[in-house]
């Protein structure tokens, strides 16, 4: 195990297969709130839209666009902490897949801050949120292509781009490994789960993009449990 998470791992997740999905993905996407929430992983896209907005100047007005949101349980959080500063925040939930954005909307549909919109993240339009996150999105991702993917999330966004993963680590995949294992028999999450942490990131990595980004405004910081959180400010 420890020679498997030296490197991040290259195969794909079930959940990048848009060929399937149905009614077992949906299902997925319900057990995966049951995962975030039992390893706070709202807490570092928290934290980075917190920064972010500071150095903005604290606006009393906010727009956050969620790529690869899944049901976008982890912008409840989010919406909590807009009420605790007094801030109007509106929200654009994005995903790919229908699945995703029939779950989200079932979840956000008596929030009217929030919106759920399919789409792809590289048919953004230019500026078109004040901040945008991505909430263990962006390992999956191969290497070579993750620079091309940040830089779409940076153009698309006024302040900044949050973004929210995995930090790879034998500790981190034993706990995800064993927990999928109580919550759930869906076949994503016993698949997926695991192979998510081993297709995240140690600090190294991330500094590797900064320096394929040429971007000294990017900052790296570990949060619980077992996450990195990105800021990267224009």
């Amino acid at each position: 195990m420890f020679k498997r998470l030296k490197l991040r791992a290259t195969e794909p997740e079930m959940m990048d297969d848009l060929t399937t999905g149905g009614e077992e993905l949906q299902e997925a996407l319900v057990h995966l709130r049951r995962l975030n929430k039992i390893f706070a992983a709202a807490g570092p896209t928290v934290y980075g839209v917190h920064k972010l907005w500071i150095a903005a100047g604290k606006p009393g007005s906010l727009t956050v666009l969620d790529i690869g949101a899944g049901s976008g349980d982890v912008n409840l959080q989010l919406l909590r902490w807009a009420d605790q500063n007094g801030i109007a925040l509106e929200i654009t939930l994005m995903d790919i897949t229908d699945e995703a954005c029939r779950e989200a909307r079932k979840l956000f549909e008596n929030e009217p801050r929030v919106q759920v919109v399919r789409g792809d993240l590289f048919a953004l339009p230019v500026q078109c949120a004040d901040i945008v996150t991505g909430t263990q999105f962006v390992h999956h991702f191969a290497s070579d292509e993750l620079a091309a993917a940040v830089q779409s999330m940076r153009e698309a966004s006024r302040y900044g781009v949050v973004l929210n993963d995995i930090h790879r680590h034998w500790i981190a995949w034993a706990a995800v490994w064993l927990t999928t294992r109580f919550i759930s028999r869906n076949r994503y999450i016993l698949n997926d789960g695991p192979l998510s942490v081993a297709k995240g990131f140690r600090s190294s990595e991330w500094k590797k993009l900064q320096s394929e980004l040429a971007d000294s405004n990017f900052h790296i910081s570990w949060r619980p449990l077992f996450r990195h959180a990105v800021v990267i400010p224009k």
